[in-house]
């Protein structure tokens, strides 16, 4: 693993019948005493420094642990959605395209995605390795590609901490303490906060009496008293339905409690030699699902996902018997998320019969873990950056915010907000953070207008004023039909020149940003910082492209630019006689962009008007059934 240097690290275990322990790493020799009470243990490191691989032992009178292969460093945190998520095997890139360099010293820790109500204190699962031509493959793209640049030009190892999900929305990756402090979060903030306690010790509270309430309570009604999940079960008088669906649609405003939806399925005969991972997405309230008459699982929370292992042993090629009793305890009621997000076997026709009835308000509801995983607030953050705080690293790396393209304005707060706590988590108000700015996405735009994305990139780009933060765009590299775009080595170049700027004292290299204007007739001279190095377009044949200006009526019209000094542009529209405003790559997609400094680094999107936006005034709104 990589240790941080010039740090404080706090090395903590639990040990059976030992009073006193000491730890050996290089010259530093600690003891310790256990605490008799819990057999908890913690040494302190200090100020450590870059030197050879190492082991770290610590011994008592009856027993020993060593690591291996420890060595002093840097940690990044490699921290978003998709994009950041997205391996190299994910992407399909060749060995030749990832680059593989056998003389950088990078390890690497993927976090297991873990979520919770109350901020955890270790991760779910993960395992430092060194980086070497399988296991890269494997890790954040983005990620590797920005440690490997790191590695080839400081002489320092660096460690790689990957912790992100995709489709994820920015209120998963926030903590409550943080949420708090925005009104439109209060409905979940006070329900966590209501709850009080962890998933491990709701769902031991939920163990220790599910017996009794089944017996009593939910193992009750027709279907479960004849055995409705059986194979050859008489389906006669069942009915038909598409799923995904709630039962209130079918006229059934009224029934809380249980449906029961039967379907049968094929499998491809070469798939019979491994185990089904059947992915039902989620279900409101509860469920318990049963393939060929056996149960395979059961889960309780509307905005839970349901994914359940059927062994090989259950299934068989042809016509596979998949039953789903769903039991609602109020409200809307059904399977209801669409199967591009778990399997094909979800969507289609199913049969259904209506079990029993109950009275919401009278029926026992324990309490259980329940919201998305991709869109409930503080969920992520819990259970997969807070136990990270423990660790202090060198800094983050963020590539998020697809997920928010609905609410682009709010976006600056709370991307600002969350760097803030982090911050304070891990007792660094000046922690680096770097911003990726989304890519161009979607159909190149016809005809100037005002689109999502480019109001989150805005934000992204104010969020990038705060001290020590910064930020790279990828305007110019993304795919318009993807949203996950192939070109991450870019990405973490670019990032990598920020890292080397702002903490290893190297100059900063980064795109062209705008600083002002002045109207001069029909032309606009819009003046750009260019970091020390003059504009020129990248291919000297082709037109710069990506302008667009507006008179006093704010209507946009494509225009027409040209180089005049080494940091500004002249800007002018045939359409346009008496220009007022300018924009600049203020699309989802604008399309071939020509402009770029001497460090080939593209210009980012800008706008010098003022006038109210599609997100503006628009903030998180709780919705049950949210994806």
């Amino acid at each position: 693993m990589v240790l941080p240097r010039n740090s404080e690290i706090h090395i903590q275990g639990k040990v059976k019948k030992e009073k006193f322990l000491t730890l050996n790493f290089r010259d530093a020799k600690i003891k310790t005493e256990v605490n008799r009470k819990t057999g908890e243990f913690e040494f302190i490191l200090k100020n450590l420094e870059i030197g050879e691989a190492a082991d770290l032992t610590i011994t008592g009178k009856k027993e020993s642990l060593t690591l291996s292969n420890v060595v002093v460093g840097d940690l990044w945190l490699c921290a978003g959605q998709s994009n950041m998520q997205y391996t190299a095997r994910m992407l399909g890139l060749t060995d030749e395209e990832i680059g593989f360099d056998a003389e950088s010293n990078i390890r690497l820790l993927n976090v297991k995605v873990a979520t919770d109500y109350l901020p955890q204190e270790e991760i779910a699962d993960g395992m430092w390795e060194e980086a070497n031509r399988e296991n890269i493959k494997n890790f954040s793209a983005v990620g590797y590609f920005f440690g490997q640049y790191l590695s080839k030009s400081q002489d320092v190892p660096i460690g790689l901490i990957s912790s992100n999900l995709g489709a994820t929305s920015i209120e998963t990756w926030m903590g409550v303490d943080v949420l708090k402090t925005f009104s439109q979060f209060d409905e979940v903030t006070g329900e966590i906060e209501s709850i009080g306690k962890d998933f491990k010790t709701l769902q031991a509270e939920f163990e220790a009496g599910e017996s009794k309430w089944n017996k009593k309570y939910y193992h009750k009604g027709p279907g479960m008293e004849g055995e409705w999940w059986k194979e050859d079960l008489d389906e006669s008088d069942w009915q038909e339905t598409e799923i995904p669906m709630f039962w209130e649609y079918l006229g059934e405003e009224d029934h809380d409690g249980s449906f029961w939806f039967r379907k049968r399925f094929d499998i491809e005969k070469q798939s019979l030699n491994e185990d089904l991972v059947l992915k039902l997405n989620q279900i409101d309230d509860y469920d318990i699902t049963w393939v060929n008459g056996h149960e395979v699982g059961r889960s309780f929370g509307s905005g839970n996902f349901r994914s359940y292992i059927v062994p090989k042993s259950f299934l068989k090629e042809k016509d596979n018997q998949l039953t789903v009793r769903v039991f609602d305890i109020g409200g809307l009621g059904g399977m209801y998320t669409n199967a591009f997000w778990g399997n094909k076997i979800l969507n289609g026709k199913w049969k259904y019969k209506k079990g029993i009835k109950i009275d919401s308000k009278k029926f026992p509801k324990p309490v259980h873990p329940n919201g998305s995983i991709f869109s409930y607030p503080s969920l992520l953050y819990n259970g997969s950056i807070a136990p990270l705080h423990q660790l202090p690293v060198t800094g983050v790396i963020w590539y998020q915010g697809e997920a928010n393209e609905q609410r682009g304005e709010e976006y600056e707060k709370l991307l600002s907000a969350m760097i803030a706590d982090w911050r304070t988590k891990w007792k660094n108000e000046k922690l680096p953070f770097f911003i990726v700015q989304l890519a161009n996405y979607r159909a190149e735009t016809e005809e100037p207008k005002d689109e999502l994305w480019p109001e989150l990139r805005a934000s992204q780009f104010k969020v990038s004023e705060m001290e020590n933060v910064d930020i790279v765009t990828a305007i110019d590299i993304g795919e318009g039909g993807n949203i996950h775009p192939k070109n991450k080595a870019e990405v973490g170049r670019r990032l990598s020149y920020l890292a080397l700027h702002y903490v290893y004292g190297m100059p900063l290299k980064k795109g062209p940003t705008y600083i002002s204007n002045i109207i001069q007739g029909n032309e606009i001279l819009v003046e750009l910082n260019t970091y020390g190095s003059r504009l020129h377009k990248r291919f000297e044949s082709e037109k710069i492209g990506g302008f667009a200006i507006a008179g006093e009526d704010g209507k946009f019209y494509w225009a027409d630019a040209e180089i005049i000094s080494d940091n500004t542009v002249k800007v002018w529209s045939a359409d346009v006689p008496q220009p007022k405003y300018v924009r600049y790559a203020w699309s989802d997609n604008p399309g071939f962009l020509n402009l770029v400094n001497g460090f080939g680094l593209p210009v980012f999107p800008f706008r010098t008007d003022d006038f109210d936006l599609l997100t503006k005034g628009r903030v998180y709104q709780f919705d049950p059934h949210g994806f």
